[in-house]
């Protein structure tokens, strides 16, 4: 298949980011594959070595129109757009949409409960490249390490929670992508962080805090943690019931239970097992076999749901739920 991308950043990232990773590792497992892959994309994107090719990139989705060869197969993007061409599209959305907010019926949403949210029924969980998530074979060990991975000046992310239980407990909490104001001997903060940066950062760490306060469409954090054999303690929103399973953490309902889970020092989770699980279920080599599948049907004139994909909740996306 001849298969079109178009992202306006460099990739690979050099830092912090989890979609242009996944979006980057699923146009190179495609271009090992032997399709033809096509980005537009940024000219210090560094793509061409894995099979890629490189064309210029768009200001504005607008342009991509005209850019698009006619002897492609399909075009994949990661935002709200069909161009005006005949090469059909299609969308994988990430976020949660806005109130009133369409998607095009050819969209791929992330989780079964991000999918369900928005009146659809077609989703591809996220994956990881796990060459880049080096793991070495641990044993069990008492969790007195947390780790918060997300963008912490978000209310929806909870970091207020994490703190005060980890404070609570007299456990250490490592924050990544964010600081704590408050000095206290048991929070480290790292602020934004990604790379080899972040590993160092997760390598300090036994488990991972995760209790949002929104439908979270899928937490990439979650399997990267998971990848580094830390279970994970999370809210019950969102695409977190769907990826956190017995073997690689705990769904917490709410702050009194979440604070049980840090202050108990009984834990057994098995840092193998967990790191199993996730290769297993979460592997860029699965979520690409999945999108293959899912461009043969579009390729062939079939639509992925029968109506635009919108938001079905009564309340904001971003509105914080009880916890």
């Amino acid at each position: 298949m001849k298969i079109v991308f178009e992202h306006k950043g460099v990739l690979p990232v050099k830092k912090y980011g989890g979609i242009e990773r996944i979006l980057f590792w699923h146009m190179k497992e495609l271009a090992k594959r032997g399709h033809e892959v096509i980005l537009f994309g940024h000219p210090d994107s560094d793509v061409e070595k894995y099979g890629i090719k490189l064309l210029p990139g768009v200001k504005n989705a607008e342009d991509l129109d005209s850019l698009i060869p006619n002897d492609a197969d399909i075009v994949h993007l990661t935002y709200n757009y069909i161009p005006n061409s005949k090469v059909p599209t299609i969308v994988n959305m990430q976020c949660n949409g806005q109130i009133g907010e369409k998607f095009p019926k050819n969209t791929v949403f992330v989780s079964k409960k991000h999918a369900e949210n928005h009146g659809a029924n077609t989703y591809i969980h996220n994956a990881l490249d796990f060459s880049e998530y080096p793991y070495n074979s641990k044993k069990k060990t008492p969790l007195n390490s947390f780790l918060f991975l997300a963008k912490g000046s978000w209310s929806v992310k909870n970091l207020k929670h994490c703190i005060s239980v980890c404070k609570k407990a007299k456990k250490t909490l490592h924050i990544a992508g964010g600081r704590s104001f408050l000095p206290s001997r048991y929070i480290h903060s790292h602020g934004m962080v990604g790379g080899e940066e972040k590993l160092d950062v997760m390598k300090k760490c036994d488990a991972f805090l995760f209790p949002v306060r929104w439908h979270e469409p899928f937490g990439i954090a979650i399997i990267e943690a998971m990848a580094m054999g830390m279970p994970v303690f999370g809210s019950p929103y969102g695409s977190l019931p769907e990826i956190i399973q017995p073997v690689s953490g705990k769904i917490c309902h709410n702050y009194k239970e979440l604070l049980t889970e840090v202050s108990n020092k009984e834990h057994s989770y098995d840092p193998d097992a967990i790191r199993n699980y996730v290769e297993t279920n979460f592997n860029i080599e699965k979520l690409t076999d999945e999108y293959i599948n899912l461009y043969k049907k579009v390729i062939a004139g079939e639509y992925l749901h029968d109506q635009e994909p919108t938001w079905q909740l009564k309340y904001g996306p971003e509105d914080l739920l009880e916890y």
